[in-house]
């Protein structure tokens, strides 16, 4: 029997033998973190405390999902409430995102900028370089008072044609359930390589090789990432590198800090980085996930949990960037997946269980939890020496079933189940 015969007999034998969530059953919190959603729309109980964000996260919900549109609209509510509960710490930027209250971004900064913008009312809280990647970047207090979305506007009325950016917020996407089901494993698939994640902090990994901290009060554990890292050992990674983002930061999750820890990735020299977190796009990140990949990083990220009908997730939009969406044990696409600009590949995202310190196994559903998956598959093949294309040719001709819907084909589908 041919390899392909051999990998396609393994997805039957898994589809036979997965539990399949029921079509209108979404659980997992679409588009991430969702710990002020209203209790009668079944999305997780209200926290105020910034240090279990994150955690909340992982609470562990259900909902019954009308349509696409729907899903968008509880997203923006979502967004409402995040916004309301963390007044001082995060307002609405000039697009209407989540971003940190009462600091901008001056990409390029020179003397000559920094002095105009002072004298508009601007202070300079940092002026430094994402290490690692060389972008040259400052962080600009606004007045006192002033909506981050005005301040933007007046800032960009000052310095004509230079790039300004609020600091945006990016959230996880993904969630627990109740229902259980597979422990992905590597099932006579090349298995090893480096993967690295950020996210929040990771606990009980026997595979961590190096955590970096890049939020106040990181690096803290919490379920999402942990859950990631399991699912990565399960898979068959050799080493896992951590970026916690979030740590006790209310504004945990902004793109300085993803795209420093891009940096921090960078000079650990580590080949693949898996991003299971969503946001807009933003000037600065764009650029360290340029860079990163200039440096020949493979960047892997989630498309999100808003549906079709929601805005592009980034840094899953961004070229290059591996766009990965969830299938259920029977395959078919996780009907909550969001979108990206492209789509590169599907993977495992629900009937599946990760392993989490304090927890023990629990179930998960989310394009979160693909994103890992597909990561690990690329990661085993740079393990063997290959190059980013090279190891991306590898991983086409691994991938199942390949549609509009999945990309380039499922990735990890036929990994065998168990323990």
């Amino acid at each position: 029997m041919g390899r392909r015969s051999e990998m396609c007999a393994g997805l039957a034998a898994l589809v036979m033998a997965a539990f399949a969530v029921p079509a209108g059953a979404q659980l997992g919190l679409p588009g991430g973190i969702d710990p002020l959603a209203a209790i009668d729309r079944t999305r997780g109980a209200v926290s105020g405390a910034a240090e279990d964000v994150v955690d909340r996260s992982l609470s562990g919900v259900s909902s019954i999902v009308g349509d696409a549109r729907q899903l968008a609209q509880d997203r923006l509510g979502r967004l409402r409430d995040f916004v309301s509960a963390r007044r001082g710490s995060v307002d609405w930027d000039d697009r209407h995102e989540p971003a940190r209250a009462g600091e901008l971004l001056l990409l390029d900064p020179d003397t000559e900028s920094l002095a105009r913008a002072a004298d508009t009312g601007f202070a300079l809280i940092e002026r430094g370089e994402v290490e690692g990647l060389g972008i040259a970047y400052a962080r600009l207090a606004t007045p006192q008072g002033e909506p981050l979305a005005r301040a933007i506007a007046r800032l960009r009325r000052a310095l004509p044609g230079r790039e300004i950016t609020a600091d945006q917020l990016h959230f996880p996407s993904g969630g627990t359930t109740t229902r259980t089901g597979a422990s992905p494993s590597a099932m006579g698939l090349p298995t090893g390589g480096t993967v690295g994640v950020i996210d929040g902090g990771i606990a009980g990994s026997d595979r961590l090789a190096g955590q970096g901290a890049f939020a106040t009060g990181a690096p803290k554990a919490n379920d999402h990432a942990s859950a990631i890292a399991s699912l990565l050992k399960g898979a068959g990674t050799a080493r896992i590198y951590g970026a916690d983002v979030y740590g006790t930061d209310p504004a945990g999750g902004n793109a300085l800090a993803i795209a420093r820890a891009l940096g921090w990735m960078a000079a650990q020299r580590v080949p693949v980085v898996s991003i299971s977190l969503v946001g807009p796009a933003n000037p600065l990140l764009a650029r360290a996930v340029g860079a990163a990949r200039a440096r020949g990083i493979v960047v892997v990220a989630a498309v999100g949990n808003d549906g079709a009908a929601a805005p592009p997730a980034f840094p899953a939009s961004y070229p290059g960037v591996v766009a990965v969406t969830g299938v259920d044990g029977r395959g078919r696409v996780l009907i909550e997946g969001g979108k990206a600009s492209h789509l590169d590949y599907a993977a495992p995202g629900a009937d599946m269980t990760a392993l989490v310190p304090g927890k023990g196994r629990i179930g998960l559903r989310g394009t979160s939890f693909a994103a890992p998956l597909a990561a690990a598959r690329i990661a085993a093949r740079m393990g063997q020496g290959k190059d980013a294309g090279a190891a991306l040719q590898a991983a086409n001709g691994e991938a199942l079933a390949p549609s509009r819907r999945t990309g380039r084909g499922v990735l990890c589908m036929i990994c065998r189940t168990g323990g």
